[in-house]
């Protein structure tokens, strides 16, 4: 099996950390650095990694500023707790960037948010089959 580790830059990780590890009811822990850290999901699967702008010389993560965080770049997770993730998304930001709507592609409900740092994060419910442990059908 082939895992993706996405990485993205951002301000302050252990303020980032916390917040995703809210959005998706995780325990709370502390970042293995203050310039690092890895979202884990329950069976220790890497869900999203943090690093802080411009703590090494990663070309594409020296600063903000050379770009837009987020440009290019649409954070998608699939969730088996769609109603909790929607609450829990609703007490860390003011306002949806999409209200839950029935996404045509997947067939199933999603919203979106931004993150502090800006970044576009699309939270999908898994379909009934999916969680059931099968194949999502084509």
């Amino acid at each position: 099996m082939k895992r993706t580790w996405t990485i993205i830059g951002v301000r302050d990780v252990p303020s980032s950390f916390r917040w995703y590890q809210s959005l998706f009811g995780l325990p709370e822990t502390r970042p293995g650095h203050a310039y690092f850290g890895q979202i884990l999901d329950s069976d220790g699967t890497v869900l999203l990694c943090l690093h802080q702008w411009g703590a090494h010389e990663h070309p594409s993560l020296t600063s903000p500023d050379h770009a837009t965080p987020g440009n290019g770049l649409l954070l998608f997770f699939r969730v088996d707790d769609f109603d909790m993730a929607l609450r829990r998304a609703r007490t860390l930001v003011a306002r949806l960037e999409e209200e839950p709507h029935t996404n045509p592609g997947t067939r199933t409900e999603e919203f979106s948010l931004r993150d502090p740092d800006g970044y576009y994060v699309t939270i999908s419910a898994l379909s009934p089959l999916e969680l059931a442990g099968h194949e999502t059908p084509a």
